[in-house]
């Protein structure tokens, strides 16, 4: 194909071409809006390969009723050699089926778009800034963050695959009270690398092995000097440094998942800028904050509540049952106020904001939510679109019992021991085979299982059997070539238009922020391959290596090498390999 064009887009433009055809012919009144005018795949296959709404949408703006109306649109479009066939159901849907020859023509469009076939500029260009992980700096990874970064990693790709600017965001909680406690926490395994006998760690500190390195590391550096001194002397310096030290293991963490952000947003550094105070200002300066007595929390009486007069978010307003508090009464910020301010802060450079949180913070979404639709009317009107993804926790299993708690750790199994264990691949592709809202189970047996049932084995076996496949057929010296492409029948088209679907999912997905859209994708596609080659088991006529047939073999190996470029493309997306041998 000279443009390329994918084969959805191509007949979207000619149904398109059709409706102005009919609009210079006065059918249709001159500048109608066409925005609602679908064409995609009808829900039943049976029905044909593409269906148009035009009709129904735009009979009312023609005066006519939809079937009328429908019959101009088919007479036009039975005029083109790439439609088979044209026809009218229901009260004006069209249905139409296309030549062989415009499947054939996909897999030309697949081969000179290579790595960019599925890629879309429906994004405009967009900023879209994605915040994902932001764990809390107190530790290293563990799996109940990893189904979270995988998610909003493989939104963050897709996103921009699909025409969007993409800024790669982590919040680096690093100014509240779990801080201190780690500072403390550090400086107690200072001490043991000092000698010092510190017996079972206190309660309320953390008592994770991964500790040691850093009050090492502490004691090297400042020798004794801050064993006997007041915690006031160096609970900032440890809280800095221990904090340093932990971030950079959440880095190397997320590397084992090839998870790199763009940004870290330092909470710390955001007070220390007044950041806070300045959102506090300009909000009270648009009347979004206001001075009030809090509300007794539920379940309080009269009797044991003390009002106290507090700076409120005008929530409300905004769908939030209770205006929310951003200052404490000692003066300091609410978390809720600190996030506002964040926000705040990245909306400053982003057109849309997406967050990607924990299903256990699903009670601050609605006055979050509040605050970026309060930046929007504050900043004149200027729309900024809020979406938070919540993600639901992983339990983990082997072999369909519980998995024991890490002693190194502490108190939960860590990311990278898992990663270490059944690969990147399996972990990336695993989180995304379940809709995040929904729970799901790691087995640790089951991931790895060589089986339809698993589906990281069943895609990446799609693609190294065509690796496979290609390799046999250049041993023989059989190369792919779309010269007789005409060979192809029903049972390889078949093939083609599963693949074919793959830009409208990509830009379905993106539209709707469902990376998981990918991996359904992907098997589905995978599922098809599997059924095309277990036909040449039984027959060999429909292998793709046909003896004493070169012709027919390259033309199916160029089929074989499409599907698989197209199943590359959708790992790229998820941050997958597609592996060359199984």
């Amino acid at each position: 194909m000279s443009d390329r064009k994918t084969l959805h887009a191509a007949f979207a433009a000619k149904v398109d071409a059709v409706l102005a055809a009919l609009e210079a012919e006065g059918v249709l009144p001159a500048g109608v809006s066409r925005a609602n005018v679908t064409v995609e795949p009808p829900r039943d296959a049976s029905h044909g390969d593409l269906a148009t709404n035009a009709a129904m949408v735009l009979a009312k703006q023609a005066a006519t009723n939809p079937r009328a109306l429908a019959e101009r649109i088919v007479e036009h479009l039975g005029r083109d050699a790439q439609i088979e066939s044209a026809g009218i159901a229901g009260p004006g849907f069209i249905n139409m089926r296309l030549a062989d020859s415009a499947w054939r023509r996909e897999i030309g469009a697949i081969a000179g778009l290579g790595s960019d076939y599925g890629r879309s500029a429906i994004g405009a260009g967009q900023r879209v800034n994605i915040e994902y992980v932001s764990a809390n700096p107190t530790g290293p990874m563990h799996m109940g963050h990893c189904r979270g970064a995988v998610v909003g990693d493989a939104l963050a790709a897709l996103l921009e695959f699909a025409g969007h600017e993409v800024v790669r965001e982590y919040y680096v909680n690093d100014a509240g009270g779990q801080v201190d406690v780690l500072a403390r926490s550090a400086h107690l395994r200072y001490r043991e690398a000092l000698g010092e006998d510190i017996g079972a760690i206190p309660e309320g500190l953390y008592p994770g092995d991964y500790l040691k390195p850093v009050g090492e590391a502490l004691a090297a550096e400042f020798g004794d000097a801050y064993r006997d001194r007041p915690e006031s002397d160096w609970l900032p310096l440890f809280r800095e440094r221990a904090v340093a030290e932990m971030m950079a293991l959440i880095r190397a963490d997320l590397a084992l998942l090839g998870i790199h952000h763009d940004v870290f947003a330092s909470e710390a550094e955001l007070q220390r800028a007044g950041k806070p105070e300045a959102a506090e200002a300009w909000l009270r300066e648009h009347d979004l904050v206001y001075d009030g007595l809090l509300e007794a929390p539920k379940g309080k009486t009269p009797e044991d509540w003390e009002p106290v007069e507090l700076p409120l978010f005008r929530s409300t307003r905004f769908g939030d049952d209770q205006d929310r508090p951003i200052r404490k009464s000692d003066g300091s910020w609410t978390y809720f106020g600190a996030d506002l301010a964040y926000h705040m802060q990245k909306a400053e450079g982003a057109d849309a904001l997406i967050d990607i949180w924990g299903a256990d913070h699903a009670g601050t979404v609605k006055r979050i939510k509040a605050a970026v639709a309060a930046l929007s009317e504050g900043a004149g009107g200027r729309t900024i679109p809020f979406d938070v993804k919540l993600v639901q926790m992983v339990q983990l299993l082997r072999g369909g019992e519980p998995v024991k708690m890490s002693k190194r750790a502490g108190t939960f199994v860590t990311l990278a021991d898992v990663v270490r264990e059944v690969g990147k691949d399996v972990v990336r592709f695993t989180m995304l085979t379940r809709k995040p809202e929904a729970q799901m189970d790691f087995d640790f047996a089951k991931v790895v299982e060589a089986s339809k049932d698993n589906p990281v084995f069943y895609v990446q076996y799609a693609h190294a059997r065509i690796s496979s496949t290609l390799r046999k057929g250049a041993a023989e010296g059989v190369v792919p070539a779309p010269d007789a492409l005409d060979r192809l029948g029903g049972e390889e088209l078949a093939l083609v238009k599963q693949a074919a679907q793959f830009p409208r999912v990509v830009e379905a997905a993106a539209q709707a922020r469902e990376p998981h859209r990918i991996a359904f994708f992907l098997y589905d596609l995978a599922a098809a391959f599997h059924a095309y080659w277990n036909l040449g088991n039984d027959d060999p006529a429909k292998r793709f290596i046909v003896a004493h047939d070169s012709e027919l073999t390259a033309a199916r190996l160029f089929l074989a090498a499409q599907i698989g470029q197209v199943i590359r493309n959708g790992l790229a997306l998820l941050g997958v390999e597609a592996v060359e041998e199984m």
